[in-house]
């Protein structure tokens, strides 16, 4: 059935867009609801584009000093600071203008349209490079609650539909100053903020048992103190006969990261990945395939250490599903590992799904016995990606073959450490699971307040 909408000629918005896409019923409703609220730039302190993309180089790019925010680190309603990089407390001050405080919001211009996050007080304070947008705090409303309507059908499809119809999507300074908010009572407003604080809580206490984890992990291996490439070599000796073997000769396999930890792990027992779990590939149908509903089509780029997450979600109709679903769709207990792009990424499926794996994918089934969940974690962390960067290496685009990834050496410890580490990193996904629970309660609780104020 055909949907369309009738507009008239003085609803055309100056004529800025005739395209049918701007003026689909849905979006229409939202206007129509939020027409009377105050818009985002009347509300908050400043709205701020990052600096021009020239501003920050990938050589200022550092270890230490003024913590940089990217699009990268956006992350539900909170921004994730495990990947954050650094740029030098000078430039950080010179690009001052761009800063950010515990409390701000940020939004991306490109790629992941739509999602704002809420910056953490895990700095005191940020820049944000060019693809961001800041929307700085005031007291007209509480952000807690402001961050739980933009990510809201309420807030997200109003920015869905600047950017409807453009070929490259694209938000501006300009898009996110027009969003219309809903502003309840102070009340309601600190009900929805409790909810979205408690959601931080526990999203902390998922943090803290995966770090003790880590710790543990580090601990046995004798790698406490390991720092990533604090001991990179300008020269390295290396056998003929290892070349030859290892058909590689470029110089980043050769002093990577592991050379180091592989030292820790020759006192250890070990077991190759593909002694452990039986390694499958996922199926590649093409982007002429994908689908905005539909069945889960699992990318790489969907696919996190804690789960499948909504960032850039493509589907798969009913029909390519159902011819690929007995191949291809993974079980709950199996691990989901990436190998193409950002390889080494695993994550153990905990729930059943409709779905299937793409090409840049690979599901591990046990073949032996030995808890998932301490495997995955062991391939997420510094051994299993120093073997990742290493195999995938030297490439434009990083690719880990399945030969490669069969090689991966895991740790066996006894029994009762490797469950003790499982229980630990299955604690720190519950936690999370629950923080992911209060959010979406606070944008239910939101969309419930709007829809039974305007009835």
């Amino acid at each position: 059935m055909a949907v369309y909408s009738i507009i008239k000629k003085s609803e055309l918005e100056g004529a800025i867009r005739l395209d049918a896409e701007y003026y689909q019923p849905e979006y229409l409703l939202i206007k129509n609801k939020l027409k009377n609220c105050p818009i985002l730039k009347t509300i908050s302190k400043n709205i701020i584009c990052g600096p021009f993309g020239s501003a920050i180089l990938n050589s200022d790019y550092k270890k230490e000093g003024a913590p940089l925010l990217r699009v990268n680190n956006l992350n539900n309603d909170f921004i994730n600071t495990e990947n954050l990089i650094f740029i030098d407390n000078k430039l950080g001050e010179n690009l001052k203008r761009y800063k950010v405080y515990p409390n701000d919001i940020v939004v991306s211009q490109r790629g992941t349209i739509a999602m704002f996050s809420l910056v953490t007080d895990d700095y005191e304070q940020y820049n944000i490079s060019a693809n961001l947008i800041s929307i700085l705090n005031s007291n007209k409303i509480n952000f807690l609650y402001l961050i739980s309507f933009l990510n809201c059908k309420y807030g997200n499809l109003q920015l869905k539909r600047k950017v409807s119809g453009q070929i490259q999507e694209k938000i501006t300074t300009d898009d996110i100053k027009e969003i219309f908010i809903y502003t309840p009572n102070k009340n309601k407003q600190e009900n929805i903020a409790n909810i979205v604080s408690n959601s931080k809580k526990q999203f902390d206490l998922s943090k803290k048992f995966y770090q003790e984890t880590e710790d543990l992990l580090l601990k046995e291996l004798g790698l406490e103190n390991f720092e990533k490439g604090a001991e990179e070599q300008l020269c390295n000796i290396v056998k003929f006969s290892d070349v030859a073997r290892l058909r590689r000769m470029d110089a980043e396999y050769f002093n990577s990261d592991f050379e180091r930890i592989k030292t820790k792990l020759e006192n250890q027992k070990t077991e190759k990945l593909g002694n452990l779990m039986l390694v499958l590939k996922g199926f590649e149908p093409g982007s002429e395939a994908y689908k905005e509903e539909g069945k889960l089509f699992i990318r790489v780029s969907s696919l996190s250490k804690e789960g499948i997450t909504d960032k850039d979600q493509k589907y798969l109709d009913e029909k390519i599903y159902e011819e690929l679903k007995n191949d291809f769709q993974p079980k709950v207990g199996e691990i989901l590992l990436t190998k193409d792009a950002t390889p080494g990424i695993a994550y153990v499926l905990k729930e059943d799904m409709e779905g299937i794996i793409s090409g840049g994918v690979l599901r591990l089934k046990v073949k032996e016995n030995i808890d998932p969940e301490y495997v995955a974690f062991c391939i997420n962390s510094i051994v299993g990606k120093s073997q990742a960067e290493r195999d995938a290496g030297g490439s434009v685009i990083a690719h880990w073959k399945p030969e490669q990834v069969k090689n991966l050496i895991i740790p066996i410890f006894s029994k009762e450490k490797q469950e003790k580490i499982a229980d630990l990193v299955k604690k720190s996904h519950e936690y999370r699971k629950k923080a992911k629970e209060l959010l979406e309660e606070a944008k239910r609780k939101v969309e419930d307040l709007i829809e039974n104020n305007k009835k």
